[in-house]
């Protein structure tokens, strides 16, 4: 029985430090060097719930896991990996390019986990699971406006009201007016759109947009064919003709114009102000052909007629219109 004490007390010892050593959690930190998004896979189950640049899990108790690294930017090829590191420690890898191009993930440090630093700011922590976040659900809202041109209506007026009984705020202003020749009046219409935040078959991070119902620009009293989506907004457009009409001489004035007009969308009334910031008749004819492919209310560029003075150039442009192919 003597024999047999000192074999226990080992036994007990051994079992002691297995269970301690089986108790050692690990944490693990990776990190893109370029600020790429990313979704981290563990073992086939996403630990973020979104894509993020830097990502720390804790309670890891396994001391192998099978990594995936799947980047929110479309293109980027995902990584996959298995890592192997000393349990009770708190591990780093980087996620960067070699000198190749190609993305790599690095072993960068390794710290016994009692002396790991605090969260830095803005790395997302979580703690190690075995089921996927739940699916969370994002709304983006967008701002469209309605845009109207025209001669003068009436007065125009508006009111705005601002009650706060915990600021003790109580506010009344009203504006009135006529709305001048040419103005435009602008109705703010807002556009929401949902995604929900899913986990695909690889266990990866995807939005899948809700799809609301259109919005699309709508001129009111206008029914005619339209040349471009959306028409440039009234003061974009006024710091345009300002601009335009800075210049000197008609040859800078029509390649600036030209250069505005083609990445954008005009209303016939907007062709219509450029053109007439031009002196010679032949400068303005170019630029109505030009600016036509470009325009909303094509219906109504038989309104830029007036700012013609001969018959012929009037005629020129209504066959250049009739042969336009878009």
């Amino acid at each position: 029985m003597k024999q047999k004490f000192p074999l226990l007390l080992i036994i007990a010892a051994l079992s002691l430090n297995l269970s301690a050593f089986a108790q050692l959690k690990t944490n693990l930190v990776f990190f893109t060097e370029q600020g790429e998004r990313f979704t981290l896979i563990l073992n086939g189950i996403r630990q973020n719930p979104a894509p993020e640049t830097n990502v720390k899990v804790t309670d890891l108790i396994a001391p192998t896991y099978k990594v995936k690294i799947i980047f929110d930017e479309q293109g980027i090829p995902d990584l996959d990996k298995t890592l192997t590191f000393n349990q009770g420690t708190e591990t780093t890898f980087t996620i960067k390019r070699n000198n190749k191009k190609e993305y790599v993930m690095r072993w960068m440090n390794e710290v016994p986990i009692e002396q790991a630093l605090p969260p830095a700011t803005g790395q997302q922590v979580v703690v190690y699971t075995t089921q996927p976040p739940a699916p969370s659900t994002v709304t983006q809202t967008t701002t469209t406006y309605t845009e109207t041109t025209g001669e003068p209506q009436g007065s125009v007026s508006m009111g705005i009201s601002i009650n706060d009984p915990e600021l003790g705020v109580n506010m009344n202003i009203n504006v009135g007016g006529a709305i001048p020749s040419g103005s435009q009046a602008v109705t703010t219409q807002t556009t929401t759109t949902t995604y929900s935040t899913t986990t695909n078959a690889s266990g990866g991070y995807c939005q899948e947009p809700v799809p609301p119902q259109q919005q699309a620009y709508v001129m009111p009293g206008y029914n005619g064919p339209v040349g471009c989506p959306y028409p440039m907004h009234p003061s974009e457009f006024q710091e345009v003709k300002r601009s335009v009409e800075s210049k000197s001489f008609d040859d800078t004035r029509l390649r600036i114009a030209k250069q505005v007009i083609a990445s954008n969308c005009l209303l016939s009334a907007q062709v219509k102000e450029i053109m007439l910031l031009f002196t010679f008749e032949d400068t303005r004819l170019d630029l109505a052909k030009y600016a036509y492919g470009y325009t909303y209310d094509i219906g109504n560029y038989y309104k830029l007629n007036d700012a013609f003075t001969f018959e012929s150039t009037i005629e020129e442009l209504d066959e250049y219109i009739n042969g336009f192919r878009r």
